[in-house]
């Protein structure tokens, strides 16, 4: 009787080993999947508020920090409050602003509160008068949820026919 007791309790404390470990190398790769999408999310949030003509929602994805960086071909802008001003003064209206897509994104994380998200952006503008390129975006996880620290945004000309 005594060893049935030992073999149940060593059976019981075997499952519980099994699922601890188990559920531990499953939940990371659950978090990321659900840390991924926060930041896919923040990214589409940004996509509408431009689509919409609202440069202060875009805003909202961005680190609302003096820290905040900004880097592309006019140099480097650091604060939030320099980053919006950049924005108003490059895309004036809505017809300067067209309308944005991202795509291509990919996602690596850096670490448990930090990403690097590598993507390209188009700007329809009619007539003729698209643009896009590449961006490299910095991600971190800050109280209110995960906000670009440092945006790295470049033009690709179109390749000639």
């Amino acid at each position: 009787m005594r060893s049935r007791t030992w073999v149940g309790c060593g059976l019981v404390a075997a499952a519980a080993i099994v699922a601890a470990v188990v559920g531990a190398t499953r939940t990371p790769a659950q978090d990321r999947n659900a840390e991924r999408k926060a930041i896919e999310q923040v990214l589409l949030e940004q996509q509408e508020a431009w689509n919409a003509g609202d440069v202060e929602k875009f805003m909202t994805g961005y680190w609302h920090s003096p820290e905040l960086t900004f880097s592309g071909a006019g140099g480097v802008r650091r604060g939030w409050d320099a980053v919006l001003a950049r924005y108003k003064r490059n895309y004036p209206d809505r017809a300067a602003m067209g309308d944005l897509t991202f795509s291509s994104l990919e996602v690596r994380f850096l670490g448990p509160e930090a990403a690097l998200v590598l993507g390209q952006w188009h700007l329809s503008r009619p007539p003729d008068n698209d643009v896009g390129g590449v961006f490299s975006l910095v991600f971190q996880k800050v109280p209110n949820g995960w906000r670009i620290i440092h945006d790295h945004t470049s033009i690709v000309p179109p390749e000639p026919l």
